[in-house]
């Protein structure tokens, strides 16, 4: 985004880029996630594949790959890429509930 100054002078507004930047993070980290529930998952009685939270969770790969799962699962729910029940997962109380991916 170019906002200009009262010169009318270009500036570039930082909090735009930044939020380019961190849009594009979420995107690519999306694919990292569907890349992840395909390697450890297994398809369902619907056909989709599915996954335990825990078991996302607890992988060494997803660990050293997401700086924030689930920060990165609400974004993919939010984009109806994957499904799961409740609002937010939590570790050891959320470990059986399904992630369900809806794109194949």
């Amino acid at each position: 985004m170019v906002v200009l100054s009262h010169f009318n002078q270009p500036i570039v507004c930082r909090a735009a880029n930044h939020h380019r930047a961190a849009k594009m993070n979420v995107e690519h980290e999306v694919t990292l996630l569907i890349e992840e529930i395909r390697r450890l998952g297994s398809k369902n009685a619907d056909g989709k594949i599915s996954v335990k939270f825990g078991v996302l969770f607890n992988d060494d790969q997803c660990a050293n790959l997401f700086e924030a799962l689930v920060g990165t699962l609400k974004a993919a729910k939010r984009k109806k890429i994957i499904a799961f029940e409740g609002e937010l997962l939590l570790q050891g109380v959320h470990d059986n509930v399904d992630v369900i991916l809806l794109q194949d």
